[in-house]
């Protein structure tokens, strides 16, 4: 069954983009959707080390400086899913193009902001914003392209994901650092606006329009239990750890997990009536898909989670400045650029095995850093990660796009925006709610071991541990997952 699932959807995309009136895509539909892309998961990581530079000038707290950072995050997430269904009741094209033109307002806000709280409330109308725009990238290429040309595209998107992650703070810190017209920390956000422009003149030359099918009226209830939901779990985790996790964060957390029920209640009680609920139900019979998301919350909470604690053991332990840190990504990128290449080969014949070696060369690639960090304390030389950075580079390059492929392989056809919605929300949510995990551990063990410079190796090596397991359990779980069996 799962080897005609990926055939439908494209059969699909036919049925649906040529119902609309559109002509095929151009080569130039990728570029556009994917510059979309790059842009709202760079904005995810590209803060974080501008951070400091803000504080500075705009004299904000440390509540506040996280709030800039949390803010993009919870917006963006806990909005992904609507986003997709919003692409599926009223055009991906359409919806994209809304998300682009509010993510470029909103990013030339941010750049101008002339306070702290402006800022924050920017940053969170830009994750909203994301939020419309991201779900429809994997909804547009999984109607418009068929066959190896789109097992191609997945593996591009996934290349991007990945480079906008691992230069993500490389850029940021090159650009604080070349301080174009004494701008500072505010060219972060100014580059979107070019970008976005771009973008928008090419959508509608380049892109058909493509809807989903089921249901004619967006579900407003799932949407709102949906979204609040997903910003509780998130918003707690991240702060919770922060604020030495009050009993405001367990209460949101049980408030969270109530609301999980009822929002299951109500998405299958809206199905039976045949109503359209926001998320049909019927996608997680595809047991492909299902166990696929699993693995890509696994995979992304041990992606997301070691940018996190890589700064920090680079910056805060060994003196870095955010350039030299963000040059030191590098390796992640080559061995990422490298391994999305040999990728590409083989996107045509995606299977289970396959895939799995990438989560398990990323846990090998993070043993070999932690014993080298923990070997080199303080005295030695960090040109020794390298290496190893390098190998869990090769990791992350040869599972992003092949497991997107292979989730979406498993996806129910008429809902492909939506699965993209989901999709995107383990991605970014899983990276968040790492960033959560990854400080729970990394905190309590540099207080442990003095909280000095020379305490840092030893935290870095303690918090890579659960990062490993999840690496293996997202190898794990791949295998567990029905293959999907090479195609002509």
């Amino acid at each position: 069954m799962t080897q005609e699932l990926t055939p439908d959807i494209a059969a699909e995309g036919r049925e649906r983009t040529a119902s609309d009136g559109a002509a095929a895509p151009s080569p130039g539909a990728l570029a556009v959707v994917l510059i979309g892309t790059f842009i709202t998961v760079l904005d995810f990581f590209i803060a974080n080390v501008a951070v400091p530079a803000i504080k500075s000038d705009l004299h904000a707290t440390a509540a506040q400086a996280q709030l800039i950072i949390v803010g993009y995050g919870v917006a963006f997430t806990s909005g992904l899913i609507t986003g997709g269904r919003l692409g599926d009741l009223y055009g991906r094209r359409r919806l994209f193009a809304l998300g682009m033109v509010l993510f470029m307002i909103t990013s030339a806000a941010c750049s101008f902001a002339p306070t702290v709280t402006f800022l924050g409330v920017a940053r969170i109308l830009q994750g909203g914003s994301a939020a419309l725009m991201v779900p429809q990238v994997l909804g547009i290429i999984s109607t418009v392209y068929t066959g190896a040309a789109r097992d191609r595209a997945f593996t591009v998107y996934g290349l991007v994901i990945g480079l906008a992650g691992v230069f993500g703070q490389f850029i940021g810190g090159a650009l604080i650092s070349v301080d174009v017209a004494g701008l500072s920390w505010r060219t972060i956000f100014l580059i979107n606006v070019p970008l976005c422009l771009v973008s928008l003149a090419m959508t509608r030359r380049t892109i058909p329009e493509s809807r989903g099918q089921g249901g004619t009226r967006l579900d407003l209830l799932g949407a709102l239990l949906i979204t609040v939901t997903l910003g509780l779990i998130v918003f707690a985790l991240l702060e919770g750890q922060e604020r030495h996790w009050p009993a405001w964060v367990w209460e949101s957390l049980a408030v969270a997990a109530v609301l999980l029920a009822v929002t299951v209640w109500h998405l299958r009680r809206r199905s039976a009536a045949g109503r359209g609920p926001l998320i049909e139900p019927g996608m997680f019979r595809s047991r492909l898909f299902s166990v696929g998301l699993l693995a890509t919350v696994a995979y992304f909470l041990a992606m997301g989670s070691f940018f996190f604690t890589l700064a920090l053991y680079l910056q805060l332990g060994r003196g870095m400045s955010p350039l030299e840190s963000g040059s030191m990504f590098l390796a992640l990128g080559v061995g990422y650029f490298g391994a999305s290449i040999v990728s590409a080969r083989f996107a045509a014949s995606v299977n289970a095995r396959r895939v799995a070696a990438g989560p398990l060369i990323l846990a090998i690639g993070y043993t070999a850093i932690a014993l080298t960090a923990w070997d080199l304390k303080l005295d030695g030389s960090a040109l020794w990660l390298l290496p190893m950075l390098l190998v869990a580079g090769l990791g992350m390059g040869l599972t992003t796009g092949p497991l997107t492929n292979l989730v979406l392989g498993g996806a129910v056809p008429e809902h492909a925006a939506a699965a993209s919605g989901l999709l995107n929300t383990a991605q970014e949510g899983g990276a968040a709610v790492g960033v959560a995990i990854a400080g729970a551990v990394f905190f309590p063990a540099l207080a442990r071991a003095g909280g000095k410079a020379d305490a840092y190796p030893h935290a870095f090596t303690v918090t890579l541990i659960p990062l490993v397991c999840l690496g293996l359990l997202a190898s794990l779980l791949v295998l567990s997952a029905p293959g999907r069996a090479a195609r002509s």
